[in-house]
């Protein structure tokens, strides 16, 4: 079992500890987490007609960000979602780690990432003021560190990429990770510091979503989308499982890893994504072991990574696996054993914390790890899917470009990289059929 360090980007569907998952069947697009769902067609004689603007179809934090931004250009705005706020955000550390998620053959990628983090302070008070909540976003900076020597020589590695892309970030020793952080294992032989990688609550963030969408006069149709409509060749709406038929003007997909599996869309417009998934922990801190860590803790151990994030109530939330296993949800024994292994060498004291959750669900990956964002081959359709690790940070600047598309017909200038058409089908050479 591998692992990665998504950054809050995981997976539409979840299931916490004590539900009951569903095993190799994906649901449809919008079914509720731990549950699973026959594509039934509608009940004869229940049909009814929605008319709007815009229909999205998904009501994660990318659904949910793209609604609103779209209902405070004055557009008719519906989401189709069993669950509004559900799903991903469940499921999320919240990690806000542009720096620390950079990867090999990612610099394109990193750029949108940088976007997104810049935008986040304005983003969390516009959101705040409009929910009257509170999204728990710490400007509290990360600290990746290493237990051995290959473990070390790879994050050096990494600083060396962060410098050549210009990030800010500082390598320390051993001794000055843990004069930082006291809690960690005498064994941390190096680690880097990134004061502008931050976090927030997925939960919280997803919870002040759906109010400010509410009071923005966002519509909600709280069941499943089961089929796409069409019209003279372009998206017109969809069907919903209560019989609904919303009729749209522009149809977002933003169904996470079911994105891909919505009825009726062209297969030339099908959002290449994928299931994978991820296994979190979630701890409690008691006031007496306060404060356990100061700043978010990612680790490589024995080249698999961990990462520890405490939130400002005392929750500490342990991640995350990476796992190619379908539509499975199910939380393992193995997969809590080795993230509380590893999450041990780290940080040894986390043994002694109450563990009051373990959950799984499913990151929506795409072939190059980066999301898909703009028209899809069907006019009328556009994509916002594919965010897999990166889903929580990505979530100011998606609302901003999705909300810009559907106001005015154009994809801004930092979204353009990540356009469906760039897994098009080349086109055959002349002459070749």
């Amino acid at each position: 079992m591998s692992r990665s360090t998504p950054s809050g980007g995981t997976p539409p569907g979840s299931t916490p500890s004590g539900g009951t998952p569903p095993h190799g069947t994906p649901p449809a697009p919008g079914t509720p987490s731990g549950t699973t769902s026959a594509r039934s067609a509608p009940v004869p004689g229940t049909a009814s007609r929605s008319a709007s603007d815009v229909l999205v179809i998904g009501g994660g934090i990318i659904g949910l960000v793209t609604a609103w931004r779209a209902a405070q250009r004055g557009l008719r705005t519906a989401v189709a979602d069993p669950r509004p706020g559900g799903g991903a955000a469940q499921v999320a550390a919240g990690m806000l780690a542009a720096v620390t998620e950079l990867h090999y053959g990612e610099e394109t990628l990193l750029g949108l990432n940088l976007a997104s983090a810049g935008r986040y302070p304005d983003f969390v008070a516009e959101l705040e003021a409009a929910s009257g909540l509170e999204v728990g976003f710490r400007t509290c900076g990360t600290l990746a560190v290493a237990l051995d020597a290959d473990d070390r020589a790879h994050l050096r590695e990494l600083h060396a990429l962060q410098q050549r892309c210009g990030l800010a970030s500082e390598w320390l020793t051993g001794r000055e990770c843990r004069r930082l952080e006291p809690m960690l294992a005498p064994a941390v032989r190096g680690g880097l510091r990134v004061d502008g990688d931050h976090q927030v609550d997925p939960r919280r963030l997803s919870a002040a979503l759906v109010t400010a969408c509410e009071r923005a006069g966002v519509v909600f149709h709280r069941t499943r989308a089961v089929r796409l409509s069409t019209a003279r060749g372009r998206a017109a709406g969809a069907v919903l499982a209560d019989g609904t038929d919303v009729v749209a003007e522009q149809v977002v997909l933003a169904a996470g890893s079911l994105s891909g599996r919505l009825d009726g869309v062209p297969e030339a417009a099908l959002p290449p994504v994928r299931p994978v998934k991820g296994q979190v922990l979630r701890l409690t801190v008691p006031p007496a072991y306060a404060p356990f860590l100061n700043r978010s803790v990612r680790a490589v151990v024995r080249g698999s990574h961990v990462y520890l994030v405490p939130r400002a109530d005392g929750e500490l939330v342990v991640g995350a696996t990476s796992e190619e296993l379908g539509w499975d949800t199910t939380v393992t024994a193995g997969g809590v054993y080795e993230l509380l292994r590893d999450a041990h060498e780290l940080v040894p004291g986390i043994t002694e914390l109450p563990l009051t959750e373990t959950c799984a669900g499913l990151r929506p990956g795409s072939p190059d790890n980066a999301p898909l964002l703009g028209p899809s081959a069907l006019p009328g359709l556009h994509l916002a899917t594919g965010h897999y690790r990166n889903g929580v940070l990505l979530t100011p600047v998606t609302g901003d470009v999705m909300g810009a598309l559907l106001a005015t017909g154009e994809l801004p200038e930092v979204a353009r990289a990540f356009t469906p058409a760039r897994f098009a089908p080349a086109p055959a050479p002349v002459g070749v059929s």
